[in-house]
């Protein structure tokens, strides 16, 4: 697998560019070509896609990405170390690979892509929730992108795909689900990686809906959800009462009974209460 693109072992990469991962920016490296061939899979078909990857560091996804047909690659990468790396691949993938210096959270991926458009991405821990949810609540729907195929700590992972009543079920259950189809697709041991982090990760696979599964302002739903959570041990008359002075006859308008609390609500319980502010 090491010989898909005639580009060295990823463990031959590190050595000769000297690319210690960096714990300050939530690396942690994929040297595996199996594996990250694997992960480019689960993105789905990419010929005829152009994709977003965040975090590329060596370029191990990179090279799976477009060893699987991807159109063209965009990949932002904060660690001025390995843009040598990731110019290699660029050069073995001519016009196909396009490398920018900088933080995710500050370049706009739409200047540089064209749809349909991907996100496929080993994602910096530091960094994956925040992106995450950006993606997940822009001002427009459908969003820029068909699909996100992202690697998570699995404990964030198993937070994504929770249903209600469950420890894990909480805001990014809600968001993620309201207007994408989430599940996870791999899970990988913490010796996958070097250096090897202290917890499993997963592979989730976010395929965005057309439409949002029930009807709801995005800004209030997102304000009613995060509320709620705040305070998940209270009752919901207690944690909202901030909100509106009446929210135990909105509660009720909206189905759902004042002493329940935010982990017993369903996905279209939190829906209806936002339609009541």
């Amino acid at each position: 697998m090491a010989q898909i693109d005639g580009l060295p072992p990823l463990s031959d990469v590190i050595r000769t560019h000297e690319l210690s991962a960096k714990k300050s920016l939530g690396q942690n490296f994929l040297l595996d070509l199996n594996l990250t061939a694997k992960i480019a899979r689960q993105a789905g078909d990419l010929s005829g896609c152009d994709v977003l990857e965040v975090g590329p560091g060596p370029g191990g996804l990179t090279r799976g990405l477009l060893a699987e047909g991807a159109r063209r690659v965009l990949a932002i990468e904060k660690d001025a170390r390995c843009l040598p790396a990731l110019d290699e691949i660029a050069q073995a993938y001519p016009g196909q690979l396009l490398v920018i210096n900088g933080d995710a959270l500050d370049v706009d991926p739409l200047a540089h892509l064209t749809p349909p458009i991907r996100v496929a991405a080993n994602l910096p821990y530091n960094v994956g929730t925040e992106l995450l949810v950006r993606w997940l609540t822009p001002k427009a729907w459908p969003p820029f992108w068909q699909s996100l195929t992202l690697m998570f700590q699995r404990e964030v992972a198993n937070r994504i795909v929770a249903t209600p009543g469950s420890k894990a079920y909480g805001r990014l259950a809600v968001l993620a689900q309201w207007r994408s189809d989430p599940r996870i697709v791999m899970e990988l041991p913490p010796e996958a990686f070097v250096p090897a982090p202290k917890v499993h990760s997963a592979v989730v696979h976010l395929d965005a809906l057309p439409t949002p599964r029930f009807d709801a302002d995005p800004a209030k739903l997102s304000r009613v959800v995060a509320t709620a959570f705040n305070q998940r041990r209270k009752m919901l008359r207690s944690a909202l009462k901030g909100m509106a002075p009446d929210i135990e006859d909105r509660l009720l308008a909206a189905g759902l009974k004042p002493t329940e609390r935010a982990e017993q609500v369903p996905l279209e319980g939190f829906c209806a209460l936002a339609r009541q502010f």
